[in-house]
């Protein structure tokens, strides 16, 4: 029982830290994860470490990203899970082998951050998803997020639940001997207080206040006829509802019901019918534009002059047709492009031929000026990754939208963290955000990340809002980032630090 005591508490702190994240508004729940997992891996050997951190990760992993296996079945799902925890079970044996330093939650907390900035890098791109920041959008931590972006609010999380971790030590060392170790005491006492007292700290930069006046955007939700990877056999069906959802809006505006909007946003894969090379979806969206009196920021496949193919936001303007485009920069791998494509067909050719020709990346940041207002464009997956957002940013937003696809994974957790996501994103850099998505939950954020209004799911529907306009940029936005690098920096200056210490120790000379 003593054996699996261990093992059962690291995995149980996975499961815990999956439990703080969305949809579940319990994002406190992550102090006590890592102060679990602090627990496990204190002065722990490498392969005791590594084995914890793979449990901790399958823990935290496996029910996070279930909504993975929703359509392909659980193989996919379960190799994801399998390689994410694998980089989670080494990032815990570098914490591991820190935890022996002075000030040790520092460089383990560190040591975190680094493991999450690898996840967020390779394979394929990187796949940021479970990022410690984004189960914190309803917490007190957020206000961190402007600080220093989800580096740093990632960091002061799981350093307040090591700080944790210390303060039980030393109450129970305190009960069991009868006396107080200070240095222990004034660690335990730092990393719990400091990181509050940052996030405290930085709540005036978390503000919903206008700068630049507001605009009424409208975020239409059109709906599919059905859920699932083949969503999008219908697609003529996809298009027609948003150009329907739209002339309704156009209906309610002249009946008074709701404002005029100034622009529309549609979701991603709304037109999957390429309106460049189609006459009846361009006439569609021609006269769903018309009809509203507004541009509008469609959702399209389009295949390029050259033939590659496009995820692609296009503006269009009632009276001039298309006059903008951004095509998507971080494409999804097994989702809009295949890695290893002749391995995964000897593996299974069925899964080959799904996946069907490969989508190919864009180079420039999206940013539309639709009537007057500066539109950031990360397109759904983009959201997950730190540059895709920010440099919206600094080539000036002053509001971002995520139109975004979920009718692929039905009614999963997936929406919800993604949402989640969004409203990180909007305190990160203090700007409104929508979220039009083809079948639910669409939403519109205001820039200290509450949100106004959202739809449910599978239903045709349309979000009317005044959204505050913002131009000022936080201190994560002019940073970029610089905070992360310099946690990697601390990341590794603690490594080379207990490594040496560790060869030290095996050649019988004493660390220090």
């Amino acid at each position: 029982m003593r054996r699996l005591l261990t093992p059962a508490a690291a995995a149980l702190s996975g499961v815990l830290l999956y439990v703080s994240f969305p949809p579940r508004t319990l994002g406190w729940l992550a102090l006590p994860a890592f102060a679990g997992l602090a627990w496990c891996l204190r002065g722990r050997g490498l392969k005791a470490s590594l084995g914890l951190g793979y449990l901790f990760g399958l823990g935290f992993l496996l029910p996070l990203l279930v909504w993975t296996g929703v359509e392909l079945g659980p193989a996919p799902w379960l190799a994801l899970v399998a390689a994410e925890a694998l980089l989670v079970a080494l990032t815990a044996t570098g914490m591991a082998l820190v935890s022996r330093l002075p000030a040790w939650p520092l460089w383990a907390a560190a040591v975190w951050v680094a493991g999450e900035a690898v996840r967020a890098r390779v394979p394929f791109s990187g796949f940021p998803w479970g990022k410690v920041a984004f189960g914190q959008a309803d917490g007190a931590f957020l206000p961190l997020a402007a600080l220093g972006g989800t580096p740093v609010l990632g960091f002061a999380i799981v350093l307040c639940g090591f700080g944790l971790y210390e303060t039980a030590r030393v109450v129970l060392v305190r009960r069991r001997t009868g006396t107080l170790p200070r240095a222990a005491g004034a660690l335990a006492l730092t990393a719990l207080v400091v990181p509050l007292a940052a996030a405290f700290a930085a709540r005036p930069l978390v503000t919903a206040e206008a700068e630049n006046g507001t605009a009424t955007v409208a975020v239409v939700q059109g709906n599919v006829p059905r859920s699932g990877l083949d969503f999008n056999a219908q697609r003529q069906a996809v298009l027609n509802h948003h150009v329907r959802e739209t002339e309704r809006l156009a209906a309610r505006v002249k009946a008074g019901e709701v404002d005029q909007p100034e622009f529309v946003l549609w979701p991603e894969n709304s037109s999957d019918i390429d309106p460049f090379r189609n006459p009846e979806a361009e006439d569609a969206i021609d006269r769903a534009a018309k009809a509203v009196g507004a541009p509008i920021s469609i959702g399209g496949v389009v295949r390029a002059a050259d033939g590659r193919l496009l995820n692609q936001q296009i503006l269009w303007d009632p009276e001039r047709g298309p006059v903008d485009t951004y095509d998507k920069r971080q494409i999804q791998p097994f989702g809009e492009y295949l890695p290893m494509r002749g391995l995964v067909r000897a593996l299974n050719s069925d899964w080959s031929d799904m996946a069907g020709d490969d989508f190919s990346a864009g180079s420039t940041p999206g940013v539309f000026t639709m009537a007057g207002t500066k539109v950031g464009l990360a397109t759904c997956y983009e959201a997950a990754f730190d540059w895709a957002v920010r440099d919206t940013v600094t080539h000036g937003a002053q509001l971002i939208s995520v139109p975004s696809n979920n009718a692929t994974f039905d009614r999963s957790e997936m929406t919800y963290q993604q949402l989640a996501m969004s409203r990180v994103r909007a305190v990160e850099h203090s700007r409104s955000v929508t979220v039009p998505v083809t079948s639910g939950v669409s939403a519109v954020i205001k820039p200290d990340g509450t949100i106004a209004q959202r739809t449910t799911w599978f239903t045709a529907d349309t979000l009317v809002d005044e959204v505050p306009l913002r131009t000022s940029k936080t201190p994560a936005t002019k940073m970029g980032p610089a905070p992360e690098y310099a946690l990697l920096a601390v990341a590794l200056i603690g490594l080379v630090w207990a490594g040496a210490g560790a060869v030290r120790n095996r050649r019988g000379h004493p660390a220090g």
